[in-house]
Protein backbone atom coordinates (compact mmCIF):
# COMPACT_ATOMS: atom_id res chain seq x y z
CA UNK A 1 0.00 0.00 0.00
CA UNK A 2 2.86 2.40 0.80
CA UNK A 3 4.43 1.64 -2.56
CA UNK A 4 1.17 2.46 -4.41
CA UNK A 5 0.87 5.70 -2.44
CA UNK A 6 4.49 6.63 -3.27
CA UNK A 7 3.91 6.02 -6.99
CA UNK A 8 0.70 8.10 -6.97
CA UNK A 9 2.43 10.91 -5.08
CA UNK A 10 5.27 10.91 -7.64
CA UNK A 11 2.78 11.09 -10.53
CA UNK A 12 0.82 13.97 -8.95
CA UNK A 13 4.04 15.85 -8.22
CA UNK A 14 5.27 15.36 -11.79
CA UNK A 15 1.98 16.61 -13.25
CA UNK A 16 2.04 19.63 -10.91
CA UNK A 17 5.56 20.55 -11.98
CA UNK A 18 4.65 20.24 -15.66
CA UNK A 19 1.56 22.40 -15.17
CA UNK A 20 3.43 25.13 -13.30
CA UNK A 21 6.28 25.26 -15.82
CA UNK A 22 4.06 25.25 -18.94
CA UNK A 23 4.74 28.06 -21.46
CA UNK A 24 2.40 31.01 -21.98
CA UNK A 25 -0.87 30.36 -23.81
CA UNK A 26 -0.48 29.55 -27.49
CA UNK A 27 -2.88 29.56 -30.40
CA UNK A 28 -3.93 26.12 -31.64
CA UNK A 29 -2.59 24.65 -34.86
CA UNK A 30 -0.22 26.17 -37.38
CA UNK A 31 -0.39 27.84 -40.76
CA UNK A 32 0.51 25.86 -43.84
CA UNK A 33 0.40 26.02 -47.62
CA UNK A 34 2.14 28.18 -50.17
CA UNK A 35 3.34 31.52 -48.79
CA UNK A 36 1.73 34.34 -50.80
CA UNK A 37 2.77 37.22 -48.53
CA UNK A 38 5.36 37.77 -45.84
CA UNK A 39 6.00 41.11 -44.16
CA UNK A 40 8.35 41.85 -41.26
CA UNK A 41 7.75 44.93 -39.11
CA UNK A 42 10.55 47.52 -39.24
CA UNK A 43 11.12 46.95 -35.49
CA UNK A 44 11.99 43.31 -36.22
CA UNK A 45 9.49 42.20 -33.54
CA UNK A 46 6.87 40.55 -35.74
CA UNK A 47 6.09 38.98 -39.10
CA UNK A 48 2.72 38.63 -40.84
CA UNK A 49 2.48 35.64 -43.20
CA UNK A 50 -0.39 34.65 -45.53
CA UNK A 51 -0.61 31.09 -46.86
CA UNK A 52 -2.75 29.64 -49.67
CA UNK A 53 -3.94 26.17 -50.53
CA UNK A 54 -6.50 25.09 -53.12
CA UNK A 55 -8.82 23.17 -50.77
CA UNK A 56 -12.43 24.30 -50.22
CA UNK A 57 -12.53 26.55 -53.29
CA UNK A 58 -9.30 28.22 -52.25
CA UNK A 59 -8.26 28.78 -48.64
CA UNK A 60 -6.04 31.53 -47.26
CA UNK A 61 -4.72 31.46 -43.72
CA UNK A 62 -2.58 33.91 -41.76
CA UNK A 63 -0.35 33.90 -38.71
CA UNK A 64 1.45 36.73 -36.94
CA UNK A 65 4.80 35.44 -35.65
CA UNK A 66 6.98 36.86 -32.88
CA UNK A 67 10.49 37.69 -34.08
CA UNK A 68 13.68 39.13 -32.59
CA UNK A 69 13.47 40.16 -28.92
CA UNK A 70 9.76 39.17 -28.83
CA UNK A 71 10.37 35.52 -29.79
CA UNK A 72 9.34 33.27 -26.90
CA UNK A 73 8.11 36.22 -24.82
CA UNK A 74 4.43 36.56 -23.92
CA UNK A 75 2.93 39.69 -25.48
CA UNK A 76 -0.46 40.85 -26.78
CA UNK A 77 -0.65 39.52 -30.34
CA UNK A 78 -3.41 39.85 -32.94
CA UNK A 79 -4.05 38.53 -36.47
CA UNK A 80 -7.06 38.90 -38.78
CA UNK A 81 -7.83 37.86 -42.38
CA UNK A 82 -10.79 38.51 -44.69
CA UNK A 83 -11.81 38.12 -48.33
CA UNK A 84 -11.98 41.31 -50.40
CA UNK A 85 -15.11 42.40 -52.24
CA UNK A 86 -13.39 43.13 -55.57
CA UNK A 87 -11.66 40.19 -57.24
CA UNK A 88 -8.55 41.99 -58.61
CA UNK A 89 -6.93 45.02 -56.97
CA UNK A 90 -3.62 43.74 -55.56
CA UNK A 91 -1.70 46.17 -53.37
CA UNK A 92 -4.66 48.38 -52.42
CA UNK A 93 -6.69 48.23 -49.22
CA UNK A 94 -10.00 46.46 -49.73
CA UNK A 95 -13.59 46.39 -48.64
CA UNK A 96 -14.10 43.15 -46.69
CA UNK A 97 -16.86 40.78 -47.76
CA UNK A 98 -18.18 37.97 -45.60
CA UNK A 99 -16.82 37.25 -42.17
CA UNK A 100 -13.44 38.11 -40.73
CA UNK A 101 -11.48 35.48 -38.86
CA UNK A 102 -9.56 36.87 -35.89
CA UNK A 103 -7.28 35.51 -33.18
CA UNK A 104 -5.82 37.53 -30.34
CA UNK A 105 -4.37 37.04 -26.89
CA UNK A 106 -1.14 36.95 -24.95
CA UNK A 107 1.03 34.57 -26.97
CA UNK A 108 4.75 33.74 -26.90
CA UNK A 109 5.32 32.64 -30.49
CA UNK A 110 2.40 33.53 -32.78
CA UNK A 111 -1.28 34.41 -33.13
CA UNK A 112 -3.37 32.33 -35.52
CA UNK A 113 -4.00 30.52 -37.63
CA UNK A 114 -6.99 32.38 -38.98
CA UNK A 115 -8.51 31.51 -42.33
CA UNK A 116 -11.06 32.20 -45.05
CA UNK A 117 -12.35 29.79 -47.69
CA UNK A 118 -13.85 30.30 -51.14
CA UNK A 119 -11.15 32.78 -52.12
CA UNK A 120 -10.32 31.43 -55.60
CA UNK A 121 -10.36 34.47 -57.94
CA UNK A 122 -10.54 36.90 -55.00
CA UNK A 123 -7.98 38.89 -53.06
CA UNK A 124 -7.53 38.65 -49.32
CA UNK A 125 -6.16 41.13 -46.81
CA UNK A 126 -4.61 40.41 -43.44
CA UNK A 127 -3.47 42.54 -40.54
CA UNK A 128 -1.65 41.81 -37.33
CA UNK A 129 0.26 43.36 -34.49
CA UNK A 130 2.39 42.66 -31.47
CA UNK A 131 2.16 44.84 -28.37
CA UNK A 132 5.65 45.69 -27.15
CA UNK A 133 6.89 48.37 -24.74
CA UNK A 134 3.46 50.01 -24.71
CA UNK A 135 3.13 50.21 -28.51
CA UNK A 136 1.27 48.16 -31.10
CA UNK A 137 3.53 47.25 -34.01
CA UNK A 138 1.05 46.76 -36.90
CA UNK A 139 1.55 45.12 -40.28
CA UNK A 140 -1.09 45.36 -43.04
CA UNK A 141 -0.73 43.10 -46.07
CA UNK A 142 -3.05 45.08 -48.32
CA UNK A 143 -4.72 42.93 -51.01
CA UNK A 144 -2.83 39.75 -51.83
CA UNK A 145 -3.31 36.61 -53.87
CA UNK A 146 -5.41 38.23 -56.60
Amino acid sequence: MRRVFAVLLALVTGVSVMTVSAPAAQAAGSCSGTITYSGVHSSGLGELVIYYNSSNGGTNSACFYHRGAAYGRSAPTFVQIYRCELPRNEGAHCTPTGTRDTNSGDFSYYAGPVGVTGVANYCVEAAGYIGWAGERHWIYSRQQGC
